[in-house]
């Protein structure tokens, strides 16, 4: 089995991926992670709102139309607008101050992406993690017995980073973590345009990465009320965990 793992920064944060085969050798493994590399570097490129000459810096500042942006930008535009209406609005890009923010959904679907670019070139077993969003592929080969088994997952409590509270077992999948474990309270009510008051930490686990990666942004805004959400045909399947800011608990879908 040929084993790879590669950290490197982009988008803020540092971006861990994970990847193994015993059908391709090291240096497909070594091409395939340079390949993903560069492909999240033309993501930042593309979508940081830091950046001036960004796609999505230039639609901020009306010096672009959606319409003129490349097929990357206007697919992250429609899916936003998707995860807008599926959350009631919880999570809107739009009602942020500088315009359209796309950043509570772009890590996730760049996440799948870059899993599945790793998996067309032969990595059998994949994880990408861009600081709490992954995408999961193939579970991982435990070296110890030989026997493919659950990507284990842990979410740890923002209060106390050491301590891991819940842990999900994916083959294959994405999950989403959105909290004040990197940058604090950071996430903005589109109601109130204050900071939301929600949840202290939320985690979807699905199929789309950028669908959980947005819906745990939502549910950071809406708390409970968001739970209704989770009976829309389209999200079934995706199951929810969430630390309560009021309470000393959790609850889940």
């Amino acid at each position: 089995m040929n084993h790879l793992r590669s950290q490197f920064p982009v988008w803020g944060t540092v971006v861990d991926v994970d990847i193994a085969s015993n059908t391709v050798g090291a240096d497909q493994l070594n091409a395939a992670m340079q390949t993903v590399q560069e492909f999240c570097s033309g993501i930042d490129a593309d979508f940081s709102t830091y950046i001036d000459s960004s796609w999505v810096s230039r639609l901020r500042k009306a010096k672009v139309e959606i319409a003129d942006c490349p097929a990357s930008v206007q697919e992250v535009w429609q899916l936003c607008e998707q995860a807008k209406y599926l959350s009631d609005d919880a999570f809107d890009p739009w009602a942020v101050a500088g315009g359209f923010d796309p950043s509570g959904l772009v890590k996730g679907w760049a996440a799948d992406i870059c899993a599945d670019l790793l998996v067309a070139a032969g990595a059998q077993h994949v994880q990408v993690n861009a600081a709490g969003d992954l995408a999961l592929r193939g579970g991982y080969f435990d070296t110890a017995d030989g026997v493919v088994k659950p990507w284990k997952i842990g979410v740890v409590n923002p209060d106390n980073t050491a301590e891991v509270l819940q842990v999900f077992e994916i083959t294959d999948g994405a999950i989403a973590t959105s909290g004040t474990y990197e940058r604090g309270a950071h996430i903005t009510d589109p109601y109130t345009g204050m900071i939301a008051i929600g949840a202290k930490s939320a985690t979807i686990v699905g199929a789309q990465g950028w669908l959980c990666d947005a819906l745990a942004t939502a549910v950071m805004v809406a708390g409970q009320d968001g739970a209704k959400w989770f009976s829309q045909p389209e999200l079934a399947g995706y199951q929810v965990w969430v630390i309560d800011r009021h309470e000393n608990s959790a609850w889940s879908i």
